[in-house]
């Protein structure tokens, strides 16, 4: 089903229930199994960093150090400080964790991921991560919900099953993620604590009023039933699992609950996604200490997501299923380029997101981003990646959809990304890697200026971004023979300052920053 028909005929109808005394919405089916990746147990644990990161302080390029100090001196983390991964890139000094899972080859860092025509604010931009939507698109359902549905149409009724006796995905926390949201339901079930689940009061009257009001409380109770099945198959998973990683750190709320993800996984759970969350990275204000930049709330927040990282990859070795399990970072959007006088960063636009798992390229796909001393104080991260490009890259090379899949479930410009290896094999070579021709002159310009590439015989969209990650004009989307290629951009219309010109085919991408003078 080609995904408008199928958004055509969505609905969100989700009703968070209790579980232990926590909100939740009930789902169910073990066939996802079979639905993502055949006979495969892989799993999918995604890391929700909410408020939006600093990706320029998390994973710092190294080669723009001198222009960041001019723009962030307040902030700035001091080069001796860095915790140096390649030649051209470093880790926040806090995230120790981190560099040794990366130095371990079992982490893959994809460079400033976002989307056209960046949203800033918390709520929509988190509801466009969620669901994989256009900036100017609404859905009702969350990316891997559409795949769900696609495949289990008619849920949630008659679920769970024999055959599928395990919730479909769990978030680890208070309140189910709406990544998971279907048409009818959501498919993930939200718990606090699988040591102490409590059944819930279902009506013993089950005779129900036609219409509307009866329809939705016969969801109601179908979702309390559904709910109340699970509690044994997670209590009894929780108990057959367990931890044997000594380096969770007691204090740290976010290896809290990777630990009973893998507790979870090592029980026999038949669970396929998992979602936790660490919030805090709204950080408008003391983001850093004044005079201790490698201080504060940002080091303390990156130092619990790299010591959970590392504890949870460990335990996943010691309790062999390394290769069953990938994890994701993600977040609403990045931060701006310039800091404020309050020793924070504003909403953004792009930043990195991080994937682990002993199946990752390991190593940093992308440029870092380009910095300029004369950054607008609005001016973001420009984006590299479309974030639902690595949700496609994920889906093709962890579960097993295909590209035409992956386009009619995100979006038609999917562009295959090598963050996975020993999975499908997937040609990703790309005349506009690093090191291939490819320039603008004149920069700075006045009026026009010219583009100059090298292209196989393909699609490439040429696309104009301005600072805070509009797209203001398509140059070009169309199939280019192969051969060298001069374009000229009329951008007379535009007014002076600075642009973004991004080039993308469906196997990578480049950005280039512009500025037009008088």
């Amino acid at each position: 089903m080609k995904r408008r028909s199928f958004l055509q005929k969505s609905s969100l109808i989700s009703a968070p229930l209790l579980l232990g005394g926590v909100p939740v919405s009930a789902i169910s089916d073990r066939s996802f199994l079979s639905l993502l990746n055949g006979d495969s147990d892989r799993v999918l644990v995604l890391i929700q960093l909410n408020g939006g990161n600093d990706g320029l302080a998390t994973i710092i390029p190294r080669d723009q150090q001198d222009n960041l100090a001019a723009v962030r001196s307040n902030i700035i983390i001091p080069e001796d400080q860095f915790l140096n991964i390649t030649d051209t890139v470093a880790l926040h000094p806090s995230l120790t964790g981190l560099e040794e899972v990366f130095n371990d080859g079992k982490a893959n860092i994809v460079q400033s991921v976002g989307y056209p025509n960046q949203n800033r604010s918390h709520f929509r931009s988190l509801d466009i991560w969620h669901t994989a939507s256009a900036a100017n698109e609404f859905l009702d359902t969350g990316w891997l919900g559409r795949y769900l549905d696609s495949q289990f149409p008619g849920y949630p009724e008659n679920y769970p099953n024999e055959d599928c006796p395990d919730p479909l995905a769990m978030t680890i926390g208070s309140v189910v993620t709406e990544t998971c949201q279907g048409m009818s339901g959501n498919f993930s079930l939200a718990v606090v604590d699988p040591e102490n689940l409590s059944a819930l009061a279902a009506p013993a009257n089950n005779d129900l009023a036609a219409g509307c009001y009866g329809n939705r409380l016969a969801f109601m109770i179908n979702t309390i039933e559904q709910t109340n099945s699970y509690n044994d198959v997670i209590e009894a998973a929780n108990a057959a699992g367990a931890s044997l990683s000594d380096k969770y750190p007691d204090d740290n709320e976010l290896a809290i609950k990777l630990r009973t993800v893998a507790r979870l996984i090592s029980g026999g759970l038949g669970t396929k996604i998992y979602v936790v969350s660490l919030g805090g990275f709204d950080t408008h204000a003391d983001q850093t200490v004044d005079g201790e930049s490698t201080t504060g709330v940002h080091a303390n927040l990156l130092k619990t997501l790299g010591d959970a990282i590392c504890a949870f990859q460990d335990d996943l070795r010691l309790l062999g299923l390394e290769e069953r399990v990938l994890g994701m970072t993600y977040s609403e959007f990045g931060r701006r380029i310039r800091s404020n006088a309050s020793f924070g960063t504003d909403h953004g636009t792009a930043a990195p997101l991080v994937v682990f798992g002993s199946c990752v390229n390991a190593g940093v796909i992308g440029d870092n981003p380009e910095i300029s001393q004369d950054v607008d104080n609005q001016e973001g991260v420009p984006m590299q990646y479309d974030f639902r490009s690595v949700y496609g890259s994920v889906l093709m090379d962890w579960f097993g959809l295909t590209d035409n899949d992956v386009r009619d479930m995100l979006f038609e410009e999917f562009q295959h990304i090598p963050i996975l290896r020993d999975c499908a094999a997937t040609d990703v070579s790309s005349p506009l890697a690093e090191g291939s021709p490819i320039k603008v002159y004149p920069n700075p310009f006045q009026r026009n200026t010219t583009l100059e590439l090298s292209t196989d015989n393909e699609w490439v969209k040429i696309s104009i971004f301005d600072v805070i990650g509009h797209e203001l004009k398509v140059i070009s989307n169309r199939t280019f023979p192969a051969g060298d290629h001069r374009i000229t951009m009329d951008l007379s219309e535009l007014p002076t300052g600075t642009y973004y010109c991004r080039i993308q085919t469906k196997t990578s991408q480049r950005t280039l920053r512009m500025v037009k003078v008088r």
